[in-house]
C-alpha cells in the first residue's frame, strides 16, 4: 500500500508514521507514506498558497493551482490516478468499513487543507472521496489523514504480526470488541474471569462472543440491528438485559 499526503505540514506526516507499527511496516516494505508539499508548488516569492475568499469573509482560502499542481506532478511520477480522499467534516464519516474498502487499494492520496479550505474548483477536478473523521472542526487535515492511514494500515497483510488481531477487533460483525485482561490475576481486588483461565477454548469463545454483543448492546445499541446473531444469542441477550433491569429495580427500591 502507498499513500501519498498532500499537505503545508509534511513533518506531520512523515514524523507520525515513521513510528510503532506503521514504522515498522514502512520499513518491511509492507506499506510507504510520502508527504508532498503543496508549498513547493507555490509560485509566490513568499511560498504563499492562501488568499482572500471571494465575497469576502473571516480567514484565507487555499488556493487552486498549488494544490492542482502537486496533484499533477504526483500522478504524472507514479503513472496512475489514484483516489483523492479530501479531509473534510462534510464528507461521509470514516468508519471500519470504508477502511476496509480502502485496504483493497494499492495507492491512496490524501489531500489536507487548512484555513478555512479549499478553492472549490480544484476539489471538484481532482476529488474522489470527501471524508469526515467526525462532526467535529480541526485547524487542518492532517491529523485526520493519519488517523485513516493508520486504521487502513492494520488491515494490509503482514502489517499486524498477528493476523487475528485486524478480524477480532471493535466492528467487525458490527460488534464491539469483548474486554481484554492480562497479568496479575488480581488487581486490587478484582478477578480475571475464570472461564479464561480455564484453558477451555472452546468455553473461551464462546464467552467472549457473549461479552461482544453485551458490551454492543450497553454501549452502541445502533450496531446491534446489522449484526449477524443467531436466534439463541438474542434470546441469551434478552434474557441478560432482562436481569440487569430487574437488579436495577432492585437497587432503586433499597
Amino acid at each position: 500500500m502507498h499513500y501519498y499526503v498532500l499537505t503545508l505540514f509534511p513533518e506531520m506526516i512523515t514524523n507520525a508514521c515513521g513510528e510503532s507499527i506503521l514504522g515498522r511496516a514502512s520499513q518491511k516494505g509492507l506499506i510507504s507514506v510520502e508527504a508532498i508539499n503543496i508549498r513547493d508548488y507555490s509560485t509566490n516569492k513568499h511560498n504563499r498558497v492562501d488568499d482572500y475568499p471571494y465575497g469576502g469573509g473571516a480567514g484565507m482560502v487555499m488556493q487552486p493551482m498549488p494544490v492542482y499542481d502537486a496533484w499533477k506532478d504526483l500522478t504524472e511520477r507514479i503513472g496512475k490516478k489514484p483516489r483523492v480522499l479530501f479531509m473534510t467534516p462534510q464528507g461521509k464519516p470514516f468508519s471500519q468499513k470504508l477502511a476496509e474498502e480502502y485496504a483493497k487499494e494499492e495507492d491512496l492520496i490524501f489531500l489536507c487543507g487548512h484555513y478555512e479550505g479549499i478553492d472549490q474548483r480544484v476539489l471538484d477536478l481532482i476529488v474522489t472521496d470527501e471524508v469526515s473523521a467526525g462532526d467535529f472542526v480541526l485547524t487542518g487535515g492532517e491529523l485526520p489523514a493519519m488517523m485513516m492511514i493508520d486504521c487502513i494500515s492494520r488491515l494490509v497483510p503482514g502489517v499486524l504480526n498477528n493476523e487475528a488481531s485486524a478480524q477480532d477487533e471493535s466492528f467487525e460483525g458490527n460488534l464491539l470488541e469483548y474486554p481484554q485482561y492480562t497479568r496479575p490475576e488480581v488487581f486490587m481486588g478484582e478477578s480475571v474471569p475464570p472461564v479464561l483461565l480455564s484453558g477451555h477454548h472452546g468455553n473461551i469463545d464462546k464467552w467472549r462472543r457473549e461479552q461482544s454483543i453485551l458490551r454492543t448492546a450497553k454501549k452502541r445499541p445502533d450496531l446491534l440491528k446489522n449484526a449477524e446473531l443467531t436466534q439463541k444469542e438474542k434470546n441469551w441477550l434478552r434474557e441478560q438485559l432482562i436481569k440487569k433491569n430487574k437488579k436495577t429495580e432492585k437497587t432503586l427500591d433499597n
